[in-house]
């Protein structure tokens, strides 16, 4: 069982342990790793779809109604007697609204998960898409063996690796592998812009499109689709409860939350431009796919490993934030009236293990994640970040919302139900044809 670090010794028997406030900076690397997941590898496919300018506007639009949407919920949370996303969704709207925000976490945070095991097993086995066989980085190194299968290879990492990491009881103690984690996705940013300035100075690139192309393959509704993917890149909000009463005030979360967005968005721009630059029409909706290529070169294929190996340890770091709070809303939701989830080792350790399994049979069972992407953003990640902050405002149960805040909300909950009911349908659509 790992410590509960940040928390003094008491000197005396039966005193109680005070622990330290949380720092901005580890609350800053937190955010970031939260906001920074599986999304990242789709950015540049969104910029295919959408094109360059509307993409870059999409990510600025979003990272700030993410800011606002967060700004709500702790401003009602500091209002109100509660510490948690549900609970704040208890005061408003009851017992019913509890559940819902519980639900959605519990849906968004396990997609996640799955979603994140899956892209392990693909860099590490590689995967065989429509028949088309992309081999991982232990099958290119050693050949192909029982030991780098998909199941083999993830069990060990999950037990050697997130497993250790899952344990710990506080969120300020995974500071240290979050800040390894986001530099991680700044080497695979700065990798994948490497790799398109050298394809841009010899000429390899193709001009990539500002605008979106509309013809017979390609409709209005389409361009739709493309939301959800970024929706899902800027849903954190189940974990600004647990990361920001770990701070000494609340001022230092808004702070935290701000630096954060401006890093990612900053991030997933780049990505998303630099990979479009360097894989043009054909990059795929997981850039991994693309890096799964034979190069020319020595450097080249060097590169291309250390692409995936950067992103797959990035997403192995990433894991346990958001296990923590899929476990602490399952928690609350089956063992309400029980001590806090961190203070019981049996409960925790057991419910921390059957978590890990599911993703595990689930990440096993599911050979792709684009239609996780697609489902998670069109419906629990939209309501976590959007729609459930915007009705609570418009609920105003404390009675603290101001006009602007109210017109703020209500746009904001319109524009998520509109964009995502037409992804929903196009996706429908597409899907039948």
């Amino acid at each position: 069982m790992s410590p509960v670090a940040g928390a003094k010794v008491p000197l005396l028997p039966g005193s109680k342990p005070i622990a330290e406030p949380a720092t901005v900076s580890g609350a800053v690397f937190n955010v970031s790793t939260s906001i920074i997941g599986a999304g990242i590898m789709s950015l540049p496919a969104t910029l295919k779809v959408l094109g360059v300018v509307p993409a870059f506007v999409l990510i600025l639009v979003i990272a700030f109604l993410a800011e606002v949407s967060v700004d709500f919920l702790m401003r009602f949370t500091h209002s109100g007697e509660t510490t948690t996303y549900a609970g704040v969704m208890r005061e408003a709207f009851g017992p019913l609204g509890a559940v819902a925000a519980q639900l959605c976490v519990v849906i968004t945070n396990l997609g996640c998960l799955i979603m994140y095991l899956i892209i392990i097993a693909d860099v590490l086995s590689g995967n065989q898409p429509g028949g088309e066989v992309h081999l991982g980085i232990l099958q290119q190194w050693f050949g192909i063996h029982w030991w780098n299968s998909r199941e083999f290879a993830l069990f060990v990492t999950l037990v050697l690796v997130l497993l250790p990491l899952v344990l710990y009881r506080r969120v300020e103690s995974l500071k240290f592998s979050s800040a390894i984690s986001t530099l991680l996705a700044v080497a695979f940013v700065t990798i994948c812009s490497v790799l398109a300035i050298i394809a841009l100075v010899e000429g390899k690139t193709q001009t990539p499109k500002f605008y979106p192309s509309l013809d017979r393959q390609t409709s209005f509704f389409d361009l739709f689709t493309a939301v959800p993917v970024i929706v899902t890149a800027y849903t954190f909000h189940f974990n600004v409860h647990p990361i920001g009463f770990e701070l000494g005030k609340p001022s230092e979360m808004t702070k935290a939350v701000r630096i954060a967005l401006v890093l990612c968005a900053v991030i997933y721009f780049t990505i998303g431009l630099f990979g479009y630059l360097l894989f043009g029409e054909a990059t795929q909706s997981d850039i991994l796919v693309n890096f799964d290529q034979t190069s020319g070169s020595a450097l080249g294929s060097l590169l291309n490993t250390l692409v995936r190996l950067s992103y797959a340890i990035h997403v192995m770091l990433a894991f346990p934030l958001l296990n923590f709070s899929l476990r602490a809303n399952i928690d609350e939701f089956f063992f309400p009236k029980k001590p806090l989830l961190a203070t019981d080792s049996k409960r925790f350790v057991i419910l921390t293990v059957v978590l890990l399994v599911l993703s595990y049979i689930a990440a096993i069972v599911v050979p792709d994640i684009w239609y996780i992407f697609q489902f998670l953003g069109s419906t629990s990640a939209v309501c976590l970040a959007f729609v459930f902050p915007g009705s609570i405002v418009l609920r105003d149960f404390h009675g603290i919302s101001t006009r602007r805040d109210k017109i703020i909300a209500l746009l904001m909950v319109i524009l998520a139900v509109v964009t995502s009911v037409i992804a929903i349908s196009t996706n429908i659509y597409n899907f039948s044809r």
